[in-house]
């Protein structure tokens, strides 16, 4: 009798508990960013950097799965700022994607606070700044999203990570850059690569015997990068969000905009040792060097330094085809990443973007499918959600290559919220071309040389475990191919990452939308939300 007395009570007590669970939040990490010039001199000339509380690169923001991330920008520069986070998902909001098509700049001697959640991510990422070509000379830095400790990680646990930011550098202002590419003209060759803000000398420490999860992220402007260390093999673990096989490699090719982890055991004779990152198809190779260092050993680093592939493009490609997805692990979530079988999705529509230069009026522009992308003064995603007129056009890039002259304006494709689509690039110039697509990942499933065409399909798509990720390559006369699942409502920026390209105009805007009105598809404007050009 008692116990029936209190079994309501009981029940009572396990709803409210039940109710304060859901509503929980999720842990938040604040930072607060001061973004200034500073003198800095990574190859040995002093010159104007851009800096993120006084560091160069910016700091590493650690976090963890579902965290809410709250960056405040304060910006001390003489001219407006952005930064954009590459590869972070940004569910239902693009108003916080960092780039001039969704975002009013923040002006010099203001503020302006970022709010996002990394929302079922894990991996390795970076941020860096989106406008001009402040990127050049600094504001980048890493990302890294561990796992929450409920779900299981599919390697061993590292006895530390340490993260690796590969640029390449020029000696010239920022300013003195665009103004190049303002004028007309291509961006000329870097002259120097970094790792972590140098072209030698950093240093990582180990222990004998332990195991270490190096997290490499190429954060070029132009180049591809070849990464290795030297008398140890890399395990591949983890490439941009997404858990793979563990293929062991002596050296790994990463393009601009790419990420990647790996397991590296500390098992050779204790001494130093030459972490090296050059780069791939250019002439001359540019060479940055580090120092895998053993806990308690003197003797130094000894030359050669490892061999790595130079212009070798069929051997990048072979490499890239043995990347696969782990598909028993889990990610971010519990059920295996193999559970979402992407291969067996009706596909709703096929694009095609196809990669171009031309000289207009006396100038060097790029373009896809004959739009060189103009910024408007306006944010296109502030233009279409206030129904501003005059902005831009809705489909004003074609999904198939047309004929016809390059032409500048601002270039946005509409997709219908849930389809599922492939878009292929086709490179058609004799340059290795990179492409990001901000608020997603995709499945990167095929690669080819020459033309596409849908036979291809047969032949060389990875229909069952090719890895999700937010950054592609597109070989020399070649094509590459990716399925996305549009589930992420907004306007999303669809660019080259190598940024001269982006900055000329190869880069367009795909509109994800239904007309429902709803916080589950996508969230209300932020009240703190800037406003520029007609939405002023």
């Amino acid at each position: 009798m008692k116990q029936a007395y209190f079994l309501p009570f009981y029940i009572g007590i396990l709803a409210w508990a039940c109710v304060f669970c859901v509503k929980a939040e999720d842990p938040y990490r604040n930072f607060n960013w001061v973004i200034t010039y500073g003198q800095i001199s990574p190859l040995g000339v002093l010159q104007r950097g851009i800096l993120i509380n006084g560091m160069f690169p910016g700091p590493t923001i650690e976090c963890e799965t579902n965290d809410n991330i709250i960056i405040n920008v304060v910006n001390k520069l003489d001219e407006p700022f952005l930064i954009t986070w590459n590869g972070i998902k940004q569910r239902k909001t693009s108003w916080q994607d960092g780039v001039l098509g969704t975002t009013c700049p923040i002006p010099p001697n203001s503020q302006w606070t970022y709010h996002m959640q990394v929302k079922d991510q894990i991996g390795t990422f970076s941020y860096f700044a989106s406008l001009g070509i402040h990127r050049a000379v600094g504001a980048f830095g890493g990302f890294n999203i561990q796992a929450r400790p409920v779900i299981f990680v599919p390697y061993l646990k590292p006895a530390a990570e340490f993260t690796l930011l590969v640029s390449d550098w020029w000696t010239s202002d920022h300013k003195a850059l665009r103004q190049r590419l303002d004028s007309g003209k291509a961006l000329p060759k870097p002259q120097g690569l970094l790792i972590n803000g140098s072209p030698r000398a950093t240093s990582f420490t180990g222990q004998t015997g332990q195991r270490y999860l190096f997290r490499v992220s190429n954060v070029a402007l132009t180049t591809s990068i070849n990464f290795r260390i030297q008398g140890h093999t890399m395990t591949l673990v983890e490439i941009e969000g997404a858990h793979t096989l563990h293929e062991s490699y002596k050296s790994f090719d990463l393009h601009v905009g790419q990420s990647a982890s790996f397991l590296v055991t500390l098992n050779a004779p204790a001494k130093d040792y030459y972490i090296v990152a050059s780069t791939r198809f250019t002439k001359p190779v540019l060479t940055a060097t580090g120092i895998l260092h053993y806990a308690g050993s003197t003797a130094k680093a000894s030359l050669p330094l490892p061999i790595g592939p130079t212009y070798q493009v069929h051997w990048s490609l072979k490499q890239a085809r043995t990347i696969r997805w782990n598909l028993t692990a889990n990610a971010a979530r519990p059920n295996p990443q193999g559970s979402f079988h992407y291969g067996t999705i009706p596909i709703t529509r096929t694009v095609v973007f196809a990669n171009s230069k031309a000289n207009i009026d006396g100038k060097l522009r790029y373009a896809v499918n004959k739009v060189s992308n103009v910024n408007p003064a306006t944010p296109l995603k502030l233009a279409d959600y206030f129904n501003i007129p005059g902005v831009f056009k809705l489909n004003s890039i074609k999904p198939m290559p047309p004929v016809g002259p390059v032409i500048l304006t601002p270039s946005v494709i509409g997709f219908t919220l849930h389809d599922f689509v492939e878009i292929v690039f086709q490179n058609n110039e004799n340059s290795i071309q990179s492409w990001h697509l901000d608020g997603y990942d995709f499945w990167s499933v095929g690669f080819g040389d020459g033309q596409w065409n849908s036979t291809l399909r047969k032949k060389y798509y990875n229909m069952n475990d090719a890895t999700s990720r937010h950054t592609v390559q597109v070989y020399p006369k070649s094509w590459s191919s990716i399925l996305v699942s549009l589930d992420n409502k907004g306007m999303w920026n669809l660019r080259s990452a190598n940024w001269p390209r982006q900055y000329l105009g190869q880069q367009l805007y795909a509109r994800v939308w239904n007309n429902e009105k709803s916080l589950f598809t996508e969230y209300d404007i932020p009240q703190n939300a800037l406003r520029c050009g007609k939405a002023k």
